[in-house]
């Protein structure tokens, strides 16, 4: 049991790719957000979120005890933000516009959990799986907010 939360942390593998291991977690999952959106639309996403939160707490700890504290390897909490960025956001599943909005979410993301601004790295300070967890879900937050205000003046200009 314990190989199988440590491989889902790592997001079967993502997590150890070399250079960024944080920004493969999140492209590796933009193809299960897609898919869910366009099969069970908002719906989908809002469990998508709950089970990858699910998923990134569960297997956080193997992560710890093999790596340390907040290990870079472990990517499910990168998943996790990466799935809030996409709440509510309405596709028009065509692929070549829903490209750039996956694109845009995805990087919207990278940059806020990257550079962790306005609070986001107070929450990673948090320890054990809750701060792992905690600055990724705020920078979903975060890039939810400006993927919606972006899509939002696309649409009205």
């Amino acid at each position: 049991m314990e190989q199988i939360k440590y491989y889902t942390g790592i997001l079967f593998g993502a997590g150890l790719l070399p250079f960024a291991p944080g920004t493969w977690g999140s492209l590796f999952t933009l193809p299960f957000i897609y898919l869910v959106a366009f099969y069970f639309h908002n719906a989908g996403v809002i469990a998508l979120v709950l089970i990858t939160i699910f998923l990134s707490l569960w297997s956080a700890p193997a992560a710890v005890r093999k790596h340390g504290e907040d290990p870079g390897c472990f990517v499910m909490d990168e998943s996790a933000g990466q799935t809030v960025t996409f709440l509510f956001v309405p596709f028009h599943y065509q692929w070549y516009t829903d490209i750039w909005i996956l694109l845009g979410g995805f990087l919207l993301f990278r940059v806020f959990d990257i550079f962790k601004p306005f609070g986001i790295r107070v929450l990673e300070k948090i320890s054990g799986k809750f701060g792992i967890l905690s600055d990724d879900l705020l920078a979903g937050v975060y890039a939810l907010i400006c993927l919606q205000v972006i899509l939002y003046l696309i649409n009205v200009l």
